[in-house]
């Protein structure tokens, strides 16, 4: 596990521990040696990517591709060299994007050790060779491609709208300035779970802890003037393990490409749980 505290840190080289072959971890846990692939002829500038390769319907192992990418033919960005290989050397290279701007959330990857948008991680930010996986603790549905089915069911367990028991006024539902600065800091969310994805704790609890990105949005609604659902959800979140696995370790805030603070909000839930018992 690699914790980022900087870009600094982002650049040194991953060091990966092999795990004993008589450690009962399925076949797709290890991962092989694959196809390298030669530099473009002429080219100056290239950067080597090591990018996790796997197909579960083919029923061979995970493997390591390597690419030799022409800088001087190539964006600047992660995501930028990945459409590059996809167009230029193997186009069966599978990963999610979408906006290309930071938004979306849909090119969430963990590039040399650390959880974030390929479209928003410079090339220059990587090493060389620049290490390419899929989100950590996830399914794979095809290389670069995580299976977050979990990590949304999760998401719509802590009921994300507005909920009221007021009757509907006539206009909208008013705040104050100081009651709509509440919620900055977490509805900017973008559900990318790079968070989730880097918990440890989410990890050894996967289908019961709700994790960092489903939580932020529970706390972004409990915060909300607006919403009058607080009791259920508190009631909802009251559980041993759907808010109370957070070890507060804080993976969640290092790694969010938004720069928003999950263990914050985690923190406060827990708070406003205290204040409820008296």
């Amino acid at each position: 596990m690699i914790i980022r505290k900087s870009d600094e840190v982002s650049r040194s080289p991953v060091r990966r521990f092999p795990v004993p072959r008589n450690f009962g971890m399925d076949r797709q846990s290890r991962i092989g040696r694959g196809k390298t692939w030669p530099a473009p002829r002429g080219a100056k500038h290239v950067k080597a990517f090591d990018v996790y390769r796997y197909d579960p319907e083919s029923g061979e192992n995970p493997r390591i591709d390597r690419f030799r990418v022409d800088l001087d033919d190539c964006g600047s960005m992660v995501l930028d060299a990945l459409f590059w290989i996809k167009d230029r050397v193997d186009s069966t290279l599978a990963f999610r994007r979408s906006c290309r701007e930071g938004v979306c959330g849909s090119c969430a990857m963990n590039m040399d050790g650390t959880n974030w948008l390929a479209c928003t991680r410079f090339i220059s930010d990587l090493g060389d060779p620049a290490r390419i996986y899929p989100l950590t603790s996830r399914s794979i549905i095809k290389d670069l491609v995580p299976d977050l089915t979990d990590a949304f069911a999760q998401y719509e367990l802590i009921e994300p709208w507005l909920q009221t028991r007021s009757p509907e006024p006539e206009t909208e539902r008013l705040q104050s300035a100081d009651e709509r600065s509440r919620i900055d800091g977490y509805y900017e969310c973008i559900l990318c779970f790079c968070c989730t994805s880097a918990c440890p704790s989410h990890w050894w609890n996967p289908r019961r802890f709700l994790g960092p990105a489903a939580l932020l949005h529970a706390w972004r609604w409990l915060t909300d003037s607006r919403d009058e659902a607080t009791e259920e959800r508190l009631d909802a979140l009251e559980d041993p393990f759907r808010l109370y696995r957070c070890h507060t370790i804080l993976n969640c805030t290092r790694t969010c490409p938004k720069g928003l603070n999950p263990g914050k909000a985690i923190a406060e839930i827990k708070r406003k749980m205290l204040e409820r018992r008296g």
